[in-house]
């Protein structure tokens, strides 16, 4: 799975967590900021991993649904010990 599809579900995961439609979301996002570009058809694309967002697009969803950018960002990966 490429970063894209896991960022694109990791977002779907988190919406569906917090019992928000689509929607709901963007609403959420658009009472955060003017002009985001993101509307209900932007954000089914991010879910299905055929969008490459911003990240200050990735810093709004995960305002929007309460949630840390890490958890928006990982890709499941495990990291070795620094």
């Amino acid at each position: 799975m490429d970063i894209q599809q896991r960022v694109g579900q990791n977002i779907k995961s988190a919406r569906t967590a917090a019992g928000l439609s689509q929607w709901q979301l963007v609403a959420r996002i658009e009472a955060l900021a003017e002009d985001t570009g993101v509307d209900q058809s932007y954000l089914s694309g991010l879910e299905a991993g055929r969008r490459n967002p911003t990240l200050q697009t990735l810093w709004l969803v995960a305002q929007a649904l309460g949630v840390p950018l890490t958890q928006i960002t990982d890709d499941g990966a495990i990291q070795a010990p620094g």
